[in-house]
């Protein structure tokens, strides 16, 4: 919580006002913000707990065989952040022999804050998270980044047949999707390009909520790729008529 107490105060110092903003090797954006969370969340760790390992999204993994990895995006949505979108947060999470053990989900923009323990549940606050119990696709509510992505890699179809299906979709895409998710504000959330540290935070959360986080083949994984988070009982029938 200090950690991101610290995140917090960084992120906002920059929001919307000037910013230096630089293209990477990827042509994705990154913002003196992104690069100020993470040094100063790696040096901290480092400075309290020095046999840790970090993998973070912009000085990538640096110390990769720790039994405790710490895994954070400085800035998830930096694209939403550098253009004063408020829709934007770091995330944290702590791996313990390959385990998942906790993870943050800091957005203060938003004023909200959500976390999870291994075993002890999903939070927002004092206010403890739990899915909905909605059964039907018909009824569910379904979250995405956007429709352009799932074009770009050739799976705008199994998107199609989901969204067509549903009672609502939304365009809530990066962390927040899976946020509401966890709070039982929506059904499912889909997104087709991601990586372990836009994953780790989330998963813990959905799953401490008691939701499934999984990749499209339906394997249970952080690694990235690609990812499906839902309330549960409509997980395998979004994945069969995505992937149909």
């Amino acid at each position: 919580m200090q950690l991101a107490d610290q995140a917090d105060r960084i992120a906002m110092r920059h929001f919307r006002r000037d910013l230096r903003i630089d293209r990477k090797p990827d042509r994705t954006f990154v913002t003196q913000a992104d690069t100020e969370i993470e040094k100063m969340l790696r040096d901290s760790i480092q400075h309290r707990y020095p046999g840790h390992g970090v993998l973070a999204e912009e000085f990538g993994d640096r110390t990769s065989n720790q039994e405790n990895r710490w895994i954070i995006d400085p800035i998830d949505a930096t694209h939403s952040y550098m253009r004063g979108v408020p829709v934007f947060a770091t995330l944290l999470a702590l791996e313990r022999d390959g385990a998942l053990e906790l993870g943050i989900v800091s957005a203060p923009a938003m004023h909200e804050r959500w976390h999870a323990v291994r075993g002890g549940g999903a939070w927002s606050g004092k206010r403890r998270l739990g899915v909905s119990k909605v059964a039907r696709l018909e009824d569910a509510q379904v979250f995405y980044a956007s429709r352009t992505a799932f074009k770009a890699v050739g799976k705008e179809r199994g998107f199609d047949a989901v969204v067509d299906r549903a009672w609502r979709d939304r365009g809530f895409g990066d962390f927040w999707g899976y946020m509401l998710v966890a709070e039982g504000a929506g059904e499912a959330m889909i997104e087709p390009e991601l990586y372990s540290w836009d994953l780790a935070a989330p998963l813990i959360i959905v799953e401490e909520a008691g939701g499934r986080l999984t990749d499209f083949s339906g394997r249970r994984t952080y690694a990235g790729g690609n990812a499906v988070a839902s309330n549960g009982p409509l997980h395998d029938l979004i994945l069969k008529r995505f992937n149909a």
